[in-house]
């Protein structure tokens, strides 16, 4: 019973009944313990998934290696280092070999949080065990030196997966394509993303957004547009989270006739849901300030049958936090915790971002300070949205420090946190 509770979902009925049968002094089995430990890691309730597995363990059941990776993932989504570190010495000691599936979590990790040397360390102890490079590796190995201004390094990849005899896959063409548009070279991204197609490969929604939010960056909004409307054209449903960049880019541009425009187009082509996220991502942006309030904007949402995943309450925020609009962003993250999902690194850089808009960067810093408390691990993104809040509030002399702060936890700073320690360095020697 158990295990067909996990599977429908109902993870607190199945934590319920595991409390009841633990009262009578019943013990599951091992693969009932699997099912609840992976659905509420799946769920984020790790430090709840981390109970379940010490008793797992105290019972005598033996977990499988694909259970501790589903652990070890989000242990690492929640950046809880140290409780990750706990899940690797358990593989060790349980007997149980780190497999591909484990070192590409970790490389994943690392990737994500700009972690350049601790991505090769992994890389290293991967070949040592067999394992050599995939697409999957190689796709990373291409981000993180994207991620650190060292495209022309990202391009000598392909050289090497020439040489593998390694076939260019989706995951390849993706992480190529959007390192061109990310610097600018729009031209050879949109020829590699034709060339791509003409090998009969299906770009995904990752593919799609990377060029449309880079044609926005350049100011290119007619490229984007245009993107835009082949992608839905195709069939492939539109990412909330796009929506954010390309009402942004034509609110800048006073073009809300446009947004209007897409909007129209968007129920033509039947899409009702993604259409009303929309629709509140324009109220948010100001055009009609009916959705000031984020419990509105989340009643909205529910009444046209918009599912609340963590994706579209990160979105909200997200808007509300371009917007300096803080207390909103407190208010989705409320509501999301209401409803059953946990906090996030995502969601608390998004909080910093929001704090750093409106100027307000003593609560900026206490957000990052509740990060670090909590056992969370900072990445790149958070401290580079707390040098940025420093920066505009032009306590020159803090950025500095955040950035050794960041060097000093195995980040490697990205280009734009490189930028913003020289502009802040150039404003403290004018002082002096």
């Amino acid at each position: 019973m158990l295990c067909e509770m996990c599977e429908e979902g109902e993870v607190d009925d199945a934590m319920a009944l595991l409390s009841q049968m633990e009262a009578l002094g019943v013990r599951p089995y091992s693969i009932s313990y699997s099912y609840l430990i992976t659905r509420l890691a799946d769920a984020g309730r790790t430090l709840e998934a981390d109970a379940i597995l010490q008793e797992m363990l105290i019972s005598g059941c033996k977990p499988k290696i694909r259970l501790l990776n589903a652990m070890l993932t989000s242990c690492l989504k929640k950046g809880l280092l140290e409780l990750s570190e706990k899940v690797l010495i358990a593989i060790d000691d349980l007997g149980l070999h780190r497999n591909r599936k484990t070192f590409e979590i970790l490389i994943d990790y690392h990737v994500s949080s700009g972690r350049l040397n601790d991505t090769w360390l992994v890389i290293a102890e991967m070949k040592r065990k067999g394992y050599y490079p995939n697409s999957y590796v190689y796709s990373k190995i291409i981000e993180i030196y994207r991620d650190n201004g060292m495209w022309k390094k990202a391009m000598a990849v392909m050289g090497e997966i020439r040489e593998m005899g390694l076939a260019m896959d989706r995951r390849i063409y993706s992480s190529i394509i959007d390192t061109f548009a990310r610097y600018g070279e729009l031209g050879e991204a949109l020829e590699l993303f034709e060339k791509m197609q003409k090998d009969g490969i299906k770009p995904d929604i990752n593919t799609w957004n990377s060029l449309i939010r880079w044609h926005c960056k350049y100011g290119d909004s007619g490229g984007a547009l245009g993107l835009f409307g082949r992608m839905q054209e195709e069939g492939i449903y539109p990412d909330p989270k796009i929506f954010v960049t390309i009402i942004s880019t034509l609110g800048e541009q006073g073009k809300w006739d446009v947004i209007r425009k897409n909007f129209e187009n968007m129920k033509v082509r039947g899409q009702q849901k993604s259409g009303a996220i929309y629709a509140v991502l324009v109220d948010i942006y100001g055009q009609y300030g009916k959705f000031q309030n984020a419990e509105d904007c989340v009643m909205a949402l529910k009444s046209e049958g918009v599912e609340l995943s963590r994706s579209v309450f990160c979105v909200l925020a997200d808007a509300y936090a371009q917007q300096g609009l803080c207390e909103q962003v407190v208010k989705v993250l409320q509501l999301m915790e209401a409803e059953g999902m946990e906090m996030n690194l995502i969601m608390l850089n998004v909080l910093i971002n929001a704090f750093a808009i409106a100027g307000r960067d003593t609560e900026a810093l206490s957000v990052y300070h509740h990060i670090l408390e909590s056992g969370i691990s900072p990445d790149v993104v958070t401290y580079s949205t707390l040098m940025k809040a420093f920066l505009w509030a032009k306590k020159f002399d803090q950025v500095p420090k955040i950035y050794s702060e960041m060097e000093a936890s195995g980040c490697s700073p990205d280009r734009k946190a490189r930028e913003m320690l020289k502009s802040a360095l150039i404003a403290l020697e004018q002082r002096h």
